[in-house]
Protein backbone atom coordinates (compact mmCIF):
# COMPACT_ATOMS: atom_id res chain seq x y z
CA UNK A 1 0.00 0.00 0.00
CA UNK A 2 1.42 3.47 -1.21
CA UNK A 3 0.19 6.79 0.45
CA UNK A 4 -1.94 7.43 -2.66
CA UNK A 5 -4.25 4.22 -1.71
CA UNK A 6 -5.66 5.48 1.92
CA UNK A 7 -8.91 6.83 1.20
CA UNK A 8 -9.49 10.32 3.32
CA UNK A 9 -12.18 12.82 3.18
CA UNK A 10 -12.53 16.52 2.28
CA UNK A 11 -13.99 18.87 4.98
CA UNK A 12 -16.87 18.60 2.79
CA UNK A 13 -17.26 14.60 3.49
CA UNK A 14 -16.22 14.03 -0.35
CA UNK A 15 -14.22 10.48 -0.30
CA UNK A 16 -10.73 11.54 -1.51
CA UNK A 17 -6.96 10.37 -1.56
CA UNK A 18 -3.38 11.62 -2.05
CA UNK A 19 -3.57 9.84 -5.21
CA UNK A 20 -5.44 13.25 -6.59
CA UNK A 21 -2.36 15.35 -5.99
CA UNK A 22 0.10 12.64 -8.19
CA UNK A 23 1.96 14.62 -10.00
CA UNK A 24 2.46 17.28 -7.08
CA UNK A 25 4.64 17.77 -4.36
CA UNK A 26 1.72 18.10 -0.78
CA UNK A 27 3.20 19.58 2.06
CA UNK A 28 0.43 18.14 4.56
CA UNK A 29 -0.25 19.95 8.02
CA UNK A 30 -1.99 19.23 11.13
CA UNK A 31 -3.68 22.20 11.76
CA UNK A 32 -6.38 24.05 14.49
CA UNK A 33 -8.00 27.14 14.65
CA UNK A 34 -7.54 28.40 18.09
CA UNK A 35 -3.69 27.52 18.95
CA UNK A 36 -0.80 29.54 19.46
CA UNK A 37 0.41 27.93 16.48
CA UNK A 38 -2.75 28.96 14.50
CA UNK A 39 -1.11 32.48 12.82
CA UNK A 40 1.06 29.40 10.56
CA UNK A 41 -1.95 29.73 8.15
CA UNK A 42 -0.63 33.04 6.98
CA UNK A 43 2.68 31.27 5.60
CA UNK A 44 1.06 28.34 4.77
CA UNK A 45 -1.19 30.39 2.19
CA UNK A 46 1.96 32.15 1.01
CA UNK A 47 3.58 28.77 0.01
CA UNK A 48 0.75 27.97 -1.67
CA UNK A 49 0.50 31.13 -3.44
CA UNK A 50 3.81 31.02 -4.42
CA UNK A 51 4.30 27.64 -5.43
CA UNK A 52 0.89 26.30 -6.55
CA UNK A 53 1.23 26.90 -9.95
CA UNK A 54 4.93 25.03 -10.40
CA UNK A 55 3.07 21.45 -8.81
CA UNK A 56 2.86 22.20 -5.38
CA UNK A 57 -0.23 22.31 -2.80
CA UNK A 58 -0.30 22.48 0.81
CA UNK A 59 -3.27 20.03 2.18
CA UNK A 60 -4.60 20.98 5.31
CA UNK A 61 -5.13 17.85 8.38
CA UNK A 62 -7.75 19.53 10.94
CA UNK A 63 -6.95 18.06 14.39
CA UNK A 64 -9.25 18.37 17.77
CA UNK A 65 -6.20 16.29 19.72
CA UNK A 66 -4.02 18.71 21.57
CA UNK A 67 -6.14 20.81 24.11
CA UNK A 68 -8.86 20.65 22.11
CA UNK A 69 -7.88 23.39 20.11
CA UNK A 70 -9.65 22.29 16.50
CA UNK A 71 -13.28 21.90 18.64
CA UNK A 72 -15.65 23.49 15.18
CA UNK A 73 -17.90 21.49 12.79
CA UNK A 74 -16.13 21.38 9.15
CA UNK A 75 -18.55 24.55 7.96
CA UNK A 76 -16.73 27.02 11.40
CA UNK A 77 -13.44 25.21 10.11
CA UNK A 78 -13.83 26.15 6.55
CA UNK A 79 -14.95 29.59 6.99
CA UNK A 80 -12.64 30.65 9.89
CA UNK A 81 -9.47 29.61 7.71
CA UNK A 82 -11.12 31.59 4.73
CA UNK A 83 -12.56 34.68 6.73
CA UNK A 84 -9.28 35.08 8.75
CA UNK A 85 -6.38 33.67 6.81
CA UNK A 86 -7.69 33.65 3.04
CA UNK A 87 -6.87 30.02 2.52
CA UNK A 88 -7.19 29.00 -0.92
CA UNK A 89 -5.52 25.35 0.01
CA UNK A 90 -7.70 21.98 0.37
CA UNK A 91 -8.16 21.37 4.07
CA UNK A 92 -9.53 17.13 4.91
CA UNK A 93 -11.73 16.13 7.61
CA UNK A 94 -11.20 16.38 10.89
CA UNK A 95 -8.62 13.56 11.64
CA UNK A 96 -7.07 12.15 14.75
CA UNK A 97 -3.08 12.34 13.71
CA UNK A 98 -2.26 10.41 17.29
CA UNK A 99 -3.25 7.08 19.19
CA UNK A 100 -5.68 3.81 18.95
CA UNK A 101 -7.89 6.16 16.66
CA UNK A 102 -4.96 7.49 14.72
CA UNK A 103 -6.18 7.78 10.80
CA UNK A 104 -3.90 5.17 8.77
CA UNK A 105 -2.34 8.23 6.52
CA UNK A 106 -0.89 9.39 10.04
CA UNK A 107 0.32 5.53 10.84
CA UNK A 108 1.92 5.61 7.77
CA UNK A 109 3.36 9.37 8.08
CA UNK A 110 4.43 8.95 11.50
CA UNK A 111 7.24 6.15 10.72
CA UNK A 112 9.18 9.59 9.19
CA UNK A 113 12.11 10.44 10.91
CA UNK A 114 12.20 14.20 11.55
CA UNK A 115 15.53 15.99 11.25
CA UNK A 116 16.93 14.94 14.05
CA UNK A 117 16.31 11.04 13.38
CA UNK A 118 13.41 11.13 16.02
CA UNK A 119 9.96 9.40 14.26
CA UNK A 120 6.74 8.60 16.33
CA UNK A 121 3.49 10.68 17.46
CA UNK A 122 2.64 14.08 15.91
CA UNK A 123 4.15 16.39 18.51
CA UNK A 124 1.21 18.91 18.33
CA UNK A 125 -0.55 21.48 15.49
CA UNK A 126 0.78 22.07 12.46
CA UNK A 127 3.82 19.22 12.27
CA UNK A 128 4.39 19.16 8.38
CA UNK A 129 5.23 16.36 6.14
CA UNK A 130 6.67 17.05 3.03
CA UNK A 131 5.42 14.36 0.18
CA UNK A 132 7.09 14.27 -3.32
CA UNK A 133 5.69 14.40 -6.51
CA UNK A 134 5.96 10.21 -6.51
CA UNK A 135 4.29 10.25 -3.35
CA UNK A 136 7.02 9.67 -0.86
CA UNK A 137 8.01 11.47 2.57
CA UNK A 138 10.79 13.11 1.91
CA UNK A 139 10.72 16.03 4.99
CA UNK A 140 9.23 15.78 8.82
CA UNK A 141 9.22 19.22 10.05
CA UNK A 142 8.40 20.12 13.01
CA UNK A 143 5.43 22.64 14.37
CA UNK A 144 7.39 25.15 15.78
CA UNK A 145 9.22 25.53 12.28
CA UNK A 146 7.72 28.11 10.43
CA UNK A 147 6.26 27.31 7.58
CA UNK A 148 7.98 29.87 5.00
CA UNK A 149 11.53 28.84 7.14
CA UNK A 150 14.76 28.40 4.88
CA UNK A 151 15.08 24.85 5.30
CA UNK A 152 11.55 24.22 4.60
CA UNK A 153 11.20 26.47 1.12
CA UNK A 154 14.31 24.29 0.44
CA UNK A 155 12.93 21.28 0.60
CA UNK A 156 9.62 22.34 -1.22
CA UNK A 157 11.77 23.90 -4.12
CA UNK A 158 13.50 20.58 -4.50
CA UNK A 159 10.55 18.76 -4.81
CA UNK A 160 9.66 20.93 -7.53
CA UNK A 161 10.26 20.79 -11.46
CA UNK A 162 13.07 22.87 -12.73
Amino acid sequence: MTLYDIPLRTLAGEPTSLAAYKGTAVLLVNVASKCGLTPQYAGLERLQQQYGERGFTVLGVPCNQFAGQEPGTAEEIQTFCSATYGVSFPLLEKTDVNGETRHPLYAELTATADAEGEAGDVQWNFEKFLISRTGEVVARIRPRTEPEAPEVIAAIEAQLPG
